[in-house]
């Protein structure tokens, strides 16, 4: 009774609160393209009026405006790194779990324990100084950083949900080891898999906007939301909107990922407690 009653009463506001912080970055990444119209004129003015509604940058360009065009690149690039990182990473986990064959379990897993010992930044950092990788190659990077730690926590779940009689069935039916691995295994750990990818794309989140703050992935004249706190920040007390506002909005995104996903997994508990 008690479980059920802190479900209740955090599942709902869990919901409410992750919708409202993710609705307006959402939306203004999906729509803010289609709304900014064409750049007018340049005129510093770092004082909202004359129709800035938040001003203008330091360059007279209009920070609502590049508000609009800059969501875009930092959702697509972590939305994309995140769903990257599990195309790669689970195959490679659920072949680990089923092999049956610890020295091919072994071979598939160390060489990502040694990676996931250095930092997801510097693996970036060092690979982007070779590739210079645009904004989708900045996905791609960040990515192949997020392998390693995705494939540790699903495996830890994969090598349990594998050992179930369930599956020792299935391969004495004669079933595909697709079948099998998708179908069974990754099917039995989808809850630990939800509540990885939050982690994940809050992680993308912070890695691309970090990147893009630093130069990577995105011209230093570009309309993006990282881009836009590392280039206003030398003039935050002048024009504040052009750093608080971005850096709020790439917040609320991490945040209520979070909560929307541990929304759901505190649900899918209580369905399965009453079962």
């Amino acid at each position: 009774m008690r479980t059920g009653e802190a479900g209740r009463s955090g599942g709902p506001g869990r919901y409410l609160w992750g919708a409202a912080l993710i609705a307006g970055p959402l939306l203004l990444a999906l729509c803010g393209p289609l709304l900014a119209g064409e750049a007018g004129p340049r005129a510093v003015s770092f004082t909202p009026g004359g129709g800035h509604w938040l001003g203008t940058d330091f360059t007279g360009r209009d920070v609502w405006r590049q508000i609009l065009l800059g969501g875009r690149p930092v959702v697509l690039a972590a939305l994309a790194a995140t769903a990257l990182g599990y195309a790669l990473a689970l195959p490679l986990t659920l072949a680990a779990a089923l092999t049956g064959r610890a020295w091919l379990e072994e071979s598939l897993l160390r060489p990502l324990d040694v990676l996931i010992a250095v930092p997801s930044l510097l693996l970036v950092l060092l690979a982007a100084t070779v590739l210079s990788p645009g904004p989708a190659g900045l996905a791609v990077l960040v990515a192949l950083a997020a392998v390693p730690d995705i494939a540790r926590v699903v495996h830890a779940a994969a090598v349990e949900a594998a050992a179930r009689p369930a599956v020792e069935a299935l391969r004495l039916h004669g079933e595909s080891w697709a079948r099998i691995a998708f179908g069974e295994v990754a099917r039995s750990v989808r809850r630990t898999l939800a509540a990885d990818a939050g982690t994940r794309l809050v992680g993308a989140l912070h890695l691309v906007a970090t990147a893009a703050f630093l130069g990577l992935g995105a011209q230093p004249d570009a309309a993006d939301w990282a881009v836009m706190v590392d280039r206003n920040r030398p003039g935050l007390l002048l024009q504040p909107w052009a750093v608080v506002v971005p850096a709020l909005l790439i917040a609320g995104l991490a945040t209520g990922t979070n909560l929307l996903l541990d929304a759901a997994l505190h649900s899918g508990g209580r369905k399965g407690t009453r079962r």
